[in-house]
């Protein structure tokens, strides 16, 4: 799965490799350093699980909002909006192109789909009555 914040005043897309990754302005103890006065030093922590991102704020100065609304933790949707005081981004979750194998789309630590092959039982007329001579050793 393929997770990207993409900022809203425009920029290249930052992509969360890390399974966890610390945001916040101090660019040594953060993964992801956003340059803007108002974000705390270590702002909020972002999760990458399940198919989708967990956000929790670490008690930053000026909070941490998904989609306008101030939130403490919660689980981040594709398309959403979070901010970090000033600096917007938009939340994009998907396949990620580069993982592409043999035409399909497989997320990195994805199981294989395995379709079960199923046979039918085989009809009445398909099977052989025994007798007990054909059950008993030949002489």
């Amino acid at each position: 799965m393929l997770a990207q914040l993409i900022p809203s005043g425009g920029g290249p897309p930052i992509t969360l490799t890390n399974p966890i990754t610390v945001v916040g302005r101090s660019s040594r103890m953060c993964d992801l350093a956003v340059d803007h006065s108002s974000v705390s030093k270590m702002h909020c922590i972002l999760v990458k699980t399940d198919g989708l991102i967990y956000m929790r704020d670490l008690g930053s100065t000026n909070g941490t909002r998904v989609n306008g609304q101030r939130v403490i933790r919660g689980a981040l949707l594709p398309g959403d909006e979070i901010s970090f005081s000033g600096a917007i981004y938009t939340v994009y979750l998907g396949p990620d192109p580069q993982l592409s194998t043999g035409g399909s789309m497989v997320p990195e630590g994805a199981t294989d789909m395995v379709q079960a092959v199923t046979q039918e039982a085989p009809s009445q007329n398909d099977v052989k009555a025994l007798s007990d001579s054909d059950l008993l050793p030949a002489d």
